[in-house]
């Protein structure tokens, strides 16, 4: 079996629970993506034009600060889980991608959302980081007990 890393970011602790599940029920090595300066509810609120999250995800160049990073260089799969923000990945998870070295690594996209689907999320990251390798994603809502096949499916 090949050693997996769930590295995850929630804003509001769904995807922090998706990512425990996942990681608990197989036995995988997990790291939370932490943003230097947290989310408030203000921050997240998408009708509102000046929030940040808006700011943000509306600057495509823009990368949040993250907490700390980590050494993904034991790791075969990295699995990497957010909430869908604006039908794609938050910018922090570009954050993580640029503070990591996932070159020759299998990259597995999840995402927590209550409507949009994470083929964008995967293709806006595929386009953005073409010299990496991210295989088809998956959402989740609740049931992880497809996880484990997808992950560790080629």
């Amino acid at each position: 079996m090949s050693n997996v890393l769930v590295a995850y970011f929630s804003a509001s602790g769904v995807t922090k629970g998706i990512a425990e599940k996942i990681a608990n029920e197989n036995g995988y090595d997990i790291f939370e993506i932490v943003p230097e300066e947290i989310y408030t509810p203000e921050d997240l609120d998408w009708t509102d034009k000046n929030s940040r999250s808006t700011i943000e995800m509306n600057d495509k160049e823009f990368r949040p600060p993250i907490a700390e990073s980590c050494d993904v260089s034991g790791y075969d799969i990295v699995a990497i889980g957010f909430p869908v923000w604006w039908y794609t990945a938050p910018t922090i998870i570009n954050t993580f991608i640029e503070s990591v070295d996932l070159s020759g690594k299998t990259i597995k996209a999840f995402c927590t959302s209550g409507g949009s689907g994470i083929d964008k999320c995967v293709s806006d990251l595929a386009n953005t980081y073409p010299e990496l390798n991210f295989a088809k994603g998956m959402r989740f809502m609740g049931d992880v007990s497809k996880a484990k096949g997808w992950i560790e499916d080629e």
